[in-house]
């Protein structure tokens, strides 16, 4: 492996390490390098906090050793004001004399400037390494400014004869298809990501609380369609434990294209990821409008026989695994 891919990978170990903390800014992974040796490494801070490049030099010991480092990144250092200063400025007044970067920011307010601004102070910049893999460790990011929508993650369990729920049940809770470890991961899931939605029929069914429980983390916006106000405030998805946004006849038109509407309403709101978790017509009308990007969907052991079929899904399949007795497979929309 060259020098230049084995630094910008660990750029990307590193840089993981913001996912679900940084959002709605990108998750960058930062690496300086003096004499062959690391001397410098971070990630973005949580949002309205120092950036990847901001935290790896300030974790520099000796500042002396930054005139004869090397700086890597995995996106374009920043060239405007937002809640922090600029971080190309910060690298060009340390006067490190060279920076590889992973991918260009396609965000309008950096695109190419940041990397222009550091040519101009006589930075020699590499550009490209490992791009499509820092393309996809920044897959929500450029989601969110290239087609102006969240990331879209599709979740689902459904049962070994096609159902994801059963023709019906005795109480207003969720009946389990899959193992308790399944379901962790699928809070682990919510903590990663910026928002969960569900539809009217979900929350009158199952009465979920759309927080993160088995899992260390942030609980997600939970976003609930509920076109006609028909739900009361006393469902779960309405308490203190994370904000809740409700969308409405007076918000959108629902005899129009649903999806397509949600996701302009959520890219307002600057919601950068979101995870789809049912039921099976919210599901199928996000998979009908072609919005979303994953399918992430466990197969359980039990049948039902009869009930509520699992949303049809014909894309490519990148990725399948065992749980115990249960099958993940993992679909990505190309």
């Amino acid at each position: 492996m060259q020098v230049h891919e084995y630094y910008i990978k660990r750029c990307l170990q590193i840089g993981k390490n913001g996912l679900g903390t940084t959002r709605p800014n990108p998750m960058v992974g930062c690496v300086i390098v003096c004499n062959n040796k690391i001397i410098g490494e971070s990630f973005t801070s949580p949002y309205g906090y120092s950036h990847a490049e901001v935290n790896a030099i300030n974790s520099v010991k000796d500042k002396a050793l930054l005139r004869k480092s090397t700086l890597y990144v995995t996106l374009e250092p920043c060239s405007h004001f937002g809640k922090t200063p600029p971080c190309s400025d910060l690298i060009i007044r340390h006067n490190i004399p060279e920076v590889v970067i992973g991918c260009i920011d396609d965000n309008p307010e950096v695109a190419g400037r940041g990397i222009a601004k550091l040519k101009a102070s006589g930075c020699h910049v590499i550009v490209g390494v490992l791009e499509e893999a820092c393309k996809e460790h920044h897959k929500r990011f450029f989601t969110f400014h290239n087609k102006k929508r969240p990331y879209i993650i599709l979740k689902w369990a459904e049962t070994t004869d096609g159902f994801i729920a059963p023709k019906t049940k005795d109480e207003k809770k969720p009946v389990w298809i899959t193992n308790q470890y399944s379901r962790q991961l699928v809070h682990k899931w919510r903590a990663e990501e910026q928002a969960i939605l569900i539809g009217t029929h979900t929350v009158m069914e199952d009465n979920p609380s759309l927080t993160v429980r088995d899992w260390k983390g942030q609980n997600p916006i939970r976003v609930v369609l509920d076109k006609s106000f028909k739900l009361k405030n006393d469902f779960s998805v309405f308490d203190n434990q994370s904000e809740t946004i409700r969308i409405t006849n007076t918000e959108i038109d629902f005899e129009q294209p649903l999806a397509t509407q949600v996701c302009r309403m959520l890219h307002d709101k600057n919601i950068n990821s979101i995870i789809i978790e049912g039921g099976a017509k919210t599901l199928q009308t996000f998979i009908d409008e072609n919005l979303w990007d994953e399918a992430r969907v466990f197969i359980g052991k039990p049948q039902f026989k009869e009930g509520v079929k699992a949303p049809k899904l014909k894309r490519q399949l990148i990725s399948e695994s065992k749980i115990l007795e249960d099958t993940l497979k993992i679909y990505r929309n190309n």
